[in-house]
């Protein structure tokens, strides 16, 4: 997805309010780390809240594991107890409508 690559760049957070958060559950080269680093330690944006990042795991000098208010979970916010039952029940739903011959959610067709 190069079209979006580097999107959320320090042009894009300048024009952010100081009171703003950043939250990206969808892709983590869609920021500039650097630029977002950059932004959250000279206060220029209130905080970050990322379930990804460019490169998984980290490396050690990612400087978003040392931004002022950047929080980071590990790639599994959506692994709630809620959406794991969901997802089960989906795939079970799945598995009967094929085995009735009436397959649903087909992503070869």
């Amino acid at each position: 997805m190069d079209d979006n690559k580097g999107m959320v760049n320090a042009r894009r957070l300048a024009l952010m309010k100081p009171t703003s958060f950043l939250i990206n559950t969808s892709r983590g080269p869609l920021i500039v780390e650097q630029d977002l680093a950059d932004a959250l330690n000279a206060g220029k944006i209130a905080g970050a809240g990322l379930d990804v990042l460019a490169v998984e795991p980290p490396r050690p000098d990612n400087p978003l594991l040392t931004a002022k208010n950047c929080f980071i979970t590990p790639h599994i916010a959506w692994a709630t107890r809620a959406a794991r039952s969901r997802l089960m029940n989906i795939a079970v739903d799945n598995l009967a409508a094929f085995l009735a011959g009436q397959p649903k959610n087909v992503v070869n067709s």
